[in-house]
């Protein structure tokens, strides 16, 4: 089977932004607790953090990482979790049946964050809390001092600002499981006095707007023409969710739901660009997807877990081959919008639905989605590039013309292109690559390959490499045309390097 790939100096999207090789850490399950955190353990830090861990965080280059959640922060007290450790209370987190011990907080996040390199994405509790919570908070995090929270903050011990930048109004306020529900009506209006109060501290804060949980829900896009109407002049960004799961087995299926995921984000485009014509503006409200994954293995285990325990082991999926090809459908997506999407957080990063799994005690590694996800962190940052796709397609349940080569483009500022491609079939494909004005005398062309005989492959602690990338053969230019073989069921990093 053939396909071609055509690529042009001048087809370009926009520049990619850093924050869209984010990830998320929520008080659920083992994430803090047993995962980022763990004092005792033998690679824990004086801090309590595990060094292992941070290691592999700094390996994927992760560039933002979203806190405290997700559910978990809509009913979530921050003074809780910050002043003497022994005096912190402990609370029952009413969004996942577990108890919080408040052991690590917003001081201990910042501290993790400067230890992993990178940047903090905090949320702000609008289910029971509000204006004067999120206000106090601010200024604990970033004021220097003289006022009554930066002097808290000095005594417990964090003489500088934590430096938070970016800040979340919510957590998904359209879902009826949420702590403190709302309208989009009542949400909109919350959000925007939160966004007035927290501008009228740094006017040069970026705020995100809660959107719709996901494009199934049935207020989807009405949510968030209403809230957009209600807040447009107060934030940057609206956020969207969405998980994938393959409870039916349906192989064709499932990688064709990154197709969905393409379908909401140019909904929520077309949406904020309707507010911002209904109200005549001049500003673009973009987007942060700061909640996607594939998430569905753990779903019958996490019945069965004990309530009202510490850390307890929810949302442990253990990642296949074909997971991996889903989240790197999904990367695609977000590159090949990266002039609208900004910040993107996969969800989450340790443990709970996760691209890192740890054992308390014992060795962490690498889940088979760690591999997409890093590759694209390493190469996708630059200007994202058109990519014009021919190629064999296929239908399955629910989709028409799925196209089997899943492909996105990034030209750093070394001038070296990568193209990212999924094969969705099982034949392997021979990719005639066409790079017009980008492949120079003298170019380099390295393949990267992350494939495997089994589709339900997994890395676990007894085989951490089971499913891990490897060097194809190598490939040359002919002029400004690229030969390379793609095989089945796989995901590939294809890179045109200048001489």
């Amino acid at each position: 089977m053939k396909a071609k790939v055509t690529l042009d100096r001048e087809f370009q999207i926009g520049k990619v932004d850093e924050r869209l090789f984010g990830s998320f850490v929520e008080h659920l399950g083992r994430c803090v607790y047993g995962g980022i955190y763990e004092p005792g353990h033998p690679k824990a830090d004086e801090k309590g953090f595990r060094s292992d861990v941070i290691e592999l965080v700094r390996e994927l280059g992760v560039s933002i990482v979203r806190y405290p959640g997700g559910n978990f922060v809509s009913q979530y007290d921050w003074e809780d979790g910050i002043g003497p450790k022994e005096k912190r209370p402990r609370r029952l987190d009413l969004a996942w049946k577990a108890v919080e011990p408040n052991t690590f907080g917003i001081d201990e996040f910042a501290d993790w964050c400067a230890a992993a390199e990178t940047e903090p994405l905090v949320t702000f509790n609008l289910g029971t809390r509000g204006i004067q919570a999120a206000r106090d908070l601010v200024e604990y995090c970033n004021h220097p001092s003289g006022s009554y929270w930066s002097d808290l903050r000095k005594a417990n011990g964090h003489p500088d600002p934590h430096g938070v930048r970016t800040w979340c109004l919510g957590n998904e306020m359209d879902g009826p499981w949420q702590v403190g529900h709302k309208t989009a009506h009542e949400y909109g209006r919350l959000a925007n006095e939160v966004a007035k109060a927290v501008r009228a501290y740094d006017d040069s804060y970026e705020l995100v707007a809660c959107g719709s949980s996901n494009g199934n829900m049935p207020t989807f896009p009405e949510w968030d023409r209403v809230v957009l109407e209600q807040c447009y002049d107060a934030v940057d960004y609206i956020s969207l969710h969405v998980y994938y799961g393959n409870r039916d087995n349906d192989t064709p299926r499932f990688l064709a739901r990154s197709l969905e995921m393409e379908r909401q984000i140019q909904t929520v485009i077309a949406t904020c660009d309707y507010v911002q014509s209904s109200k005549r503006g001049k500003k673009r409200i973009d987007l942060s997807f700061d909640e996607w994954n594939v998430w569905f293995h753990s779903n019958l285990a996490d019945r069965e877990i004990e309530p009202w325990i510490v850390g307890p082991p929810q949302l442990q999926d253990v990642y296949t081959m074909e997971d991996a090809l889903v989240v790197g459908c999904m990367l695609n997506t977000l590159i090949r919008h990266a002039d609208r999407v900004k910040i993107a957080c996969l969800a989450q990063l340790v443990n709970v639905i996760p691209l890192i799994m740890t054992e308390d005690g014992g060795p962490a590694w690498r889940q088979t989605i760690f591999y997409p996800f890093l590759h694209a962190s390493m190469h996708g940052r630059g200007t994202a590039m058109r990519t014009a796709v021919e190629c064999p397609r296929y239908d399955a349940k629910d989709f028409e013309g799925v196209p089997v080569l899943d492909t996105s483009a990034v030209m750093g500022e070394d001038g070296a292109v990568t193209l990212f491609a999924v094969n969705r079939g099982a034949e392997t494909l021979e990719v005639d690559v066409a790079a017009r004005g980008l492949v120079e005398k003298g170019a380099r062309i390295e393949h990267t390959v992350l494939a495997h005989d089994d589709l339900k492959g997994a890395n676990t602690k007894a085989a951490p490499e089971n499913v891990v990338p490897a060097d194809a053969k190598p490939v040359k230019a002919d002029g400004s045309r690229v030969t390379v073989k793609v095989s089945g069921y796989s995901w590939n990093v294809i890179r045109i390097i200048p001489g």
